[in-house]
């Protein structure tokens, strides 16, 4: 990513315009295959990372299962919508990475990260109708927006190591089996990872009788956002941050990739509607999709380009249908050992943590100010009741502002100082 952000430069152009059809159309069913794929890479993939996510930030297994069926039906009828209004393969997603980002933050109780949910919402919907917040966030250093990302992400990406100690017979084979994968068919790694992790869990959950049946029966659950504390503000910035530089920007990118220029405006309002009234019932963030948007969105999905939204709109009922799932999921979740469920969801985001560290460092001249907020947002410090993450942008715009070397003048000669 570039410093101007690109969604910015979109929401300021002429109405989105469709796609010539060739002549030749592809197989009928690709598209739901396609729609399919996407759903089940997009679902399985990260699921772990968001009951993750949530339980860090004080939700009850209830209500962190009420987070994760609200988050499905939103994202899934965000992703109907879009689709068959644009005609574009436009998916939605959970902020996987923002999830992430809870799962390593501080928030005085429940309430509190609900409001920050909401305030997150509010955010992304001010983006839709005023476009120089858009240019304010495009003014924040891409750079450093990478290296609080992989600060956050640093302690979550330690649990596989520290449970292959502790418990090796339950995380060796789901590394096992993510690591072959990831060597032969790496779209389905995490996906296989995490379905094996599930396997595990429910043998003896099933054997046991250990999960209630009331437990499997999808419900949302009501709380009243705390406005109140400091932390509101400390813990929705960075979340706010994370979900528009490492997913709806992307997955502009994604859709541009493929030819098609994506609505900003109707993106930004849908999701961040979506997340305002998901955010009661424990719902943290939706957004563009940026890796499994490329599978609705590529050739794979149809050789029209014009019929590729049906792989989108598949894709979004597919997500629905997760929602009636998604407490049974939970329930199983929840009779884990302590640790293995979140090895599984460290294990998934090796990969994020790997491409946020290469874009952070790819040039010499900025890497102190990453190197500081990158070690601001891992130090995990708590200051005025507001989280690390927030002030490792603090820090890191400090250090961008006042380290950042001053341009040469004339040939190789340093200005003077």
């Amino acid at each position: 990513m570039t410093s101007t952000t690109p969604c910015h430069v979109v929401a300021a152009g002429p109405p989105p315009a469709r796609l010539a059809s060739p002549a030749v159309p592809a197989a009928p069913s690709s598209t739901t295959v396609a729609g399919l794929v996407t759903a089940l890479v997009g679902f399985l993939s990260s699921f772990a990372v968001v009951l993750t996510g949530l339980r860090a930030v004080g939700a009850t297994p209830g209500q962190a299962a009420s987070g994760l069926v609200v988050l499905s039906l939103t994202m899934g009828l965000a992703t109907v919508l879009l689709a068959q209004r644009t005609r574009m393969p436009v998916t939605v997603a959970w902020s996987t990475p923002g999830a992430a980002l809870l799962a390593t933050a501080s928030a005085p109780s429940w309430p509190v990260a609900v409001a920050a949910f909401v305030l997150v919402g509010a955010l992304v919907l001010l983006t839709a109708g005023w476009p120089r917040l858009g240019t304010a966030i495009g003014a924040i250093p891409p750079v450093l927006a990478q290296a609080m990302l992989a600060g956050v992400l640093v302690p979550l990406c330690l649990q596989p190591v520290r449970a292959a100690l502790e418990i090796p017979w339950l995380v060796v084979p789901v590394v096992a089996v993510w690591a072959v994968l990831l060597r032969f068919s790496p779209r389905w790694a995490v996906p296989a990872a995490f379905a094996v992790t599930l396997g595990i869990i429910g043998w003896p959950a099933w054997r046991g009788g250990g999960v209630e049946p009331s437990a499997l029966v999808p419900a949302l659950v009501w709380t009243t956002p705390d406005f109140g504390s400091p932390a509101v503000i400390g813990l929705a910035l960075p979340l706010f941050l994370v979900t528009m530089a490492s997913q709806n920007v992307p997955g502009m990118a994604v859709l541009a990739s493929f030819g098609y220029r994506a609505p900003w405006r109707s993106a930004m309002a849908v999701t961040g509607a979506g997340t305002v009234l998901g955010a009661p019932f424990g719902g943290h963030a939706i957004n563009l999709a940026a890796i499994s948007a490329a599978l609705a969105a590529g050739p794979e999905a149809d050789a029209d380009p014009g019929r590729r939204y049906l792989a989108a709109r598949t894709a979004g009922l597919a997500y629905v249908g997760f929602a009636l799932v998604s407490a049974a999921i939970t329930a199983l979740v929840v009779t884990a050992p302590a640790g293995f469920v979140a090895a599984a969801a460290g294990l998934a985001l090796w990969p994020v943590l790997a491409s946020s560290l290469s874009a952070a460092l790819e040039r010499p001249e900025d890497r102190i100010p990453v190197v500081a907020t990158f070690l601001v947002a891992i130090s995990g410090i708590t200051v005025g009741g507001i989280g690390s993450a927030f002030w490792s942008l603090v820090v890191g715009l400090a250090f961008w502002a006042w380290y950042r070397p001053r341009p040469a003048v004339g040939r190789g000669t340093a200005g003077p100082g």
